[in-house]
């Protein structure tokens, strides 16, 4: 089983981008010759027929060992397909979502009462550079590139580029932070981030701007968790016990201190101080409206 397993992997990575870069050229208009394309097909039967097998013996063998129908699917596939790849297929396709949903002006999930908390502020102006900078990239390759096939693939990955890097930012602004009408917290970013902190486990909650190094997420020693836009986190939330989060590629970890970037921290500190008393706003309050909080910039 191991060794179908190692085989079964490695004739995805090795043959599906084949498959990949020939649909683009069918869908481009490209004219492959007919041995090539006989040649790819026949890879990618044999590699579905490997996957097949492999996944079937996974399968039954779950469903051996007691487990449904769905678990043992579901099971079967976690084994054969890399967390990494699968986490990276469904940011894709929420990111895509969140794209129509940008379009529609509509926002992901938000409670009934709850406060939307923006983020997207200081990487707004980065993201929309780099689509200008995706776009001259596009035109410019279409210009000096005289092969009409690589002309075809390279259009077709530039204008997909383009279109991810939109739904990128489309993510960001329809899933928004959200405290909901009990105080609870909802973290996010985009597709790529999602953590939900109930209000029992809020201790206090403090708009306290850091700028912290690392990536995106970014855990120390303490159980310090940094959720970072634009190199800078402006609310700090204290938490009553540890909470466990996934990260984007799907290793998990646990923190007890969330520090993450708010547009308006202030309103955001005070919407978690008056939900805990059940008081949450549905819109941002007026500065003078707010509770008080404690402040360090």
């Amino acid at each position: 089983m191991t060794v179908g397993l190692r085989v079964a992997r490695g004739a995805v990575w090795a043959v599906l981008p084949t498959e990949v870069v020939l649909i683009v050229c069918v869908v481009a208009g490209v004219r492959i010759p007919g041995v090539v394309q006989l040649v790819a097909e026949v890879l990618v039967v044999g590699v579905l027929v490997v996957e097949a097998a492999v996944l079937w013996r996974l399968y039954a063998a779950r469903r051996r060992a007691g487990a449904g129908w769905w678990e043992a699917w579901r099971s079967a596939v976690g084994v054969l397909v890399p967390v990494a790849v699968r986490r990276l297929v469904v940011h894709e396709f929420r990111a895509l979502h969140s794209l129509g949903l940008w379009v529609l002006r509509r926002r992901h999930r938000i409670p009934r009462g709850a406060l939307t908390v923006p983020y997207t502020g200081p990487q707004t102006g980065t993201m929309y550079a780099f689509l200008f900078v995706c776009v001259v990239e596009t035109v410019v390759l279409a210009l000096v590139i005289p092969w009409p096939l690589v002309h075809a693939i390279l259009l077709v990955v530039d204008v997909y580029g383009v279109v991810l890097v939109l739904a990128l930012h489309a993510a960001c602004v329809t899933r928004p932070h959200v405290v909901e009408g009990d105080g609870s917290l909802r973290v996010r970013y985009g597709a790529l981030f999602d953590l939900r902190v109930p209000a029992s486990r809020i201790a206090s909650a403090r708009v306290e701007r850091r700028y912290p190094d690392g990536g995106l997420v970014r855990v120390d020693g303490d159980g310090v968790l940094d959720l970072v836009v634009g190199s800078q986190t402006t609310v700090a939330v204290e938490l009553v016990e540890p909470v466990e989060f996934v990260r984007p590629l799907g290793r998990r970890g646990s923190a007890r201190t969330l520090r993450f970037h708010a547009d308006d921290p202030r309103a955001a500190v005070a919407a978690l101080t008056r939900g805990r008393a059940g008081r949450v706003p549905s819109s941002v309050p007026a500065p003078e409206a707010t509770a008080p909080f404690s402040t360090r910039e």
